[in-house]
């Protein structure tokens, strides 16, 4: 495995969910996958999404098998795409938070 580097819109998003408290860690390793944005505590798996996520079969498909495969270990998937992020950060984060207090 080579050094994975987040995107601009994972590391702002990371940001603003430690600022909030939440422990989480960057381009987390799962055995299988890297995950952009892993939450612990919520079992959470946060995957900032480019266009080819909605525009490539291959992708797609990949996508579902991926987080199947996430189902199955106890953990959800949570998909953003990247130009929501750029658009909503602070939108998202509060939203984020409020579910996680909700699931734990």
């Amino acid at each position: 495995m080579g050094n994975i580097r987040p995107t601009k819109e994972a590391l702002l998003l990371n940001r603003e969910l430690n600022k909030a408290g939440i422990l989480t860690e960057l381009e987390h390793w799962d055995g299988h996958k890297h995950v952009d944005i892993y939450v612990p505590t919520g079992k959470l798996y946060i995957e900032i999404d480019g266009e080819q996520h909605y525009t490539s079969v291959t992708q797609i498909s990949s996508d579902f098998r991926r987080d199947h495969y996430s189902e199955l270990e106890g953990y959800r998937t949570f998909r953003i795409p990247a130009f929501v992020v750029e658009k909503k950060l602070k939108s998202i984060t509060k939203a984020i938070l409020e579910v996680l207090s909700f699931e734990m």
